[in-house]
Protein backbone atom coordinates (compact mmCIF):
# COMPACT_ATOMS: atom_id res chain seq x y z
CA UNK A 1 0.00 0.00 0.00
CA UNK A 2 0.96 3.62 -0.87
CA UNK A 3 0.98 5.90 1.92
CA UNK A 4 1.31 9.96 2.32
CA UNK A 5 1.69 10.81 5.92
CA UNK A 6 1.39 14.05 6.30
CA UNK A 7 2.58 16.42 9.63
CA UNK A 8 1.01 19.99 10.54
CA UNK A 9 2.66 22.68 12.37
CA UNK A 10 5.27 22.15 14.71
CA UNK A 11 5.72 18.30 14.50
CA UNK A 12 8.84 19.18 13.39
CA UNK A 13 9.93 20.09 16.67
CA UNK A 14 8.98 16.81 18.25
CA UNK A 15 11.76 15.52 20.99
CA UNK A 16 11.82 19.36 22.10
CA UNK A 17 8.27 19.79 22.87
CA UNK A 18 6.42 18.76 25.89
CA UNK A 19 7.02 15.32 26.42
CA UNK A 20 4.16 14.72 28.42
CA UNK A 21 1.91 15.43 26.20
CA UNK A 22 4.20 14.48 22.85
CA UNK A 23 6.55 12.32 23.66
CA UNK A 24 10.07 11.66 23.29
CA UNK A 25 10.62 10.54 20.13
CA UNK A 26 11.14 12.78 16.91
CA UNK A 27 9.73 13.06 13.82
CA UNK A 28 12.30 11.03 12.57
CA UNK A 29 12.17 8.21 15.06
CA UNK A 30 8.29 7.68 13.65
CA UNK A 31 9.20 7.54 10.45
CA UNK A 32 11.26 4.62 10.85
CA UNK A 33 8.86 3.08 13.15
CA UNK A 34 6.78 3.07 10.14
CA UNK A 35 9.23 1.90 7.59
CA UNK A 36 10.52 -0.82 9.85
CA UNK A 37 6.96 -2.00 10.92
CA UNK A 38 5.16 -1.75 8.25
CA UNK A 39 8.23 -2.79 5.33
CA UNK A 40 6.24 -4.03 2.64
CA UNK A 41 4.16 -0.59 2.54
CA UNK A 42 5.56 2.85 0.56
CA UNK A 43 5.54 5.67 2.85
CA UNK A 44 6.09 9.16 1.85
CA UNK A 45 6.49 11.63 4.41
CA UNK A 46 5.99 15.35 4.52
CA UNK A 47 5.72 17.75 7.44
CA UNK A 48 4.96 21.44 6.91
CA UNK A 49 4.47 24.90 9.22
CA UNK A 50 2.19 25.89 5.97
CA UNK A 51 -1.17 25.37 5.54
CA UNK A 52 -1.23 25.75 1.49
CA UNK A 53 1.33 22.80 1.50
CA UNK A 54 -0.63 20.57 3.06
CA UNK A 55 -3.23 21.24 1.33
CA UNK A 56 -1.44 21.17 -1.95
CA UNK A 57 -0.59 17.58 -0.99
CA UNK A 58 -3.73 16.40 -0.30
CA UNK A 59 -5.65 18.04 -3.39
CA UNK A 60 -2.65 15.53 -5.67
CA UNK A 61 -2.84 12.39 -3.21
CA UNK A 62 -5.36 10.24 -5.19
CA UNK A 63 -2.80 10.13 -8.69
CA UNK A 64 -0.18 8.71 -6.18
CA UNK A 65 -1.48 7.26 -2.66
CA UNK A 66 -4.29 4.45 -1.50
CA UNK A 67 -4.55 6.44 2.04
CA UNK A 68 -3.42 9.15 4.00
CA UNK A 69 -2.64 9.53 7.55
CA UNK A 70 -2.56 13.18 8.80
CA UNK A 71 -1.74 14.78 12.41
CA UNK A 72 -2.30 18.30 11.26
CA UNK A 73 -1.27 19.58 14.27
CA UNK A 74 -3.02 22.88 15.44
CA UNK A 75 -4.75 23.11 12.24
CA UNK A 76 -7.02 19.93 13.19
CA UNK A 77 -8.87 22.35 15.18
CA UNK A 78 -8.97 26.01 13.07
CA UNK A 79 -8.87 25.47 9.85
CA UNK A 80 -11.17 24.49 7.16
CA UNK A 81 -9.52 24.99 4.40
CA UNK A 82 -7.64 21.74 4.90
CA UNK A 83 -11.23 19.93 5.93
CA UNK A 84 -12.61 20.55 2.08
CA UNK A 85 -9.21 19.20 0.99
CA UNK A 86 -9.69 16.36 2.98
CA UNK A 87 -13.64 16.44 1.66
CA UNK A 88 -12.51 15.89 -1.77
CA UNK A 89 -10.01 13.24 -1.79
CA UNK A 90 -12.17 9.80 -1.90
CA UNK A 91 -9.17 7.66 -0.22
CA UNK A 92 -9.07 6.09 3.39
CA UNK A 93 -8.11 8.59 5.77
CA UNK A 94 -7.20 8.32 8.94
CA UNK A 95 -6.12 11.64 11.62
CA UNK A 96 -3.96 11.03 14.66
CA UNK A 97 -2.76 12.88 17.36
CA UNK A 98 0.02 11.72 19.89
CA UNK A 99 -1.13 13.49 23.27
CA UNK A 100 -4.61 12.87 24.38
CA UNK A 101 -6.63 15.61 23.59
CA UNK A 102 -9.89 14.58 25.54
CA UNK A 103 -7.96 15.66 28.76
CA UNK A 104 -6.73 18.90 26.87
CA UNK A 105 -7.65 22.31 27.00
CA UNK A 106 -11.40 23.04 25.51
CA UNK A 107 -10.20 24.60 21.93
CA UNK A 108 -8.04 20.56 21.22
CA UNK A 109 -11.50 19.20 21.80
CA UNK A 110 -12.97 20.44 18.64
CA UNK A 111 -11.71 18.78 15.64
CA UNK A 112 -12.79 20.21 12.49
CA UNK A 113 -10.62 17.53 9.89
CA UNK A 114 -11.00 14.85 11.80
CA UNK A 115 -15.22 15.02 10.34
CA UNK A 116 -13.20 14.90 6.70
CA UNK A 117 -11.28 11.60 7.90
CA UNK A 118 -12.83 7.73 8.24
CA UNK A 119 -11.59 8.25 12.00
CA UNK A 120 -8.94 9.46 14.28
CA UNK A 121 -6.28 7.89 16.88
CA UNK A 122 -5.36 9.98 19.88
CA UNK A 123 -3.80 9.88 22.81
CA UNK A 124 -0.96 7.37 22.49
CA UNK A 125 2.03 8.87 21.73
CA UNK A 126 4.12 7.73 18.61
CA UNK A 127 1.90 4.17 18.86
CA UNK A 128 -0.92 6.22 17.35
CA UNK A 129 0.83 6.20 13.86
CA UNK A 130 1.11 2.22 13.90
CA UNK A 131 -2.43 1.79 14.72
CA UNK A 132 -3.25 4.56 11.97
CA UNK A 133 -1.29 3.19 9.71
CA UNK A 134 -3.33 -0.65 10.83
CA UNK A 135 -6.38 0.68 10.04
CA UNK A 136 -5.68 2.63 7.05
CA UNK A 137 -4.83 -1.33 5.77
CA UNK A 138 -7.59 -2.70 6.62
CA UNK A 139 -10.19 0.43 5.39
CA UNK A 140 -8.19 -0.04 2.33
CA UNK A 141 -9.21 -3.78 1.94
CA UNK A 142 -12.56 -2.90 2.23
CA UNK A 143 -12.98 0.33 -0.21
Amino acid sequence: MKILVLNGPNLNMLGARDKDHYGKVTLADIENMLKEEFSSDYFEFFQSNSEGELIDKIQNSPNYFDGILINPGGYAHTSVAIKDALNLVNLPKIEVHLSNLSTREDYRKNLLTASECDGYVSGLKELGYSAGVFLLKKLHKVK
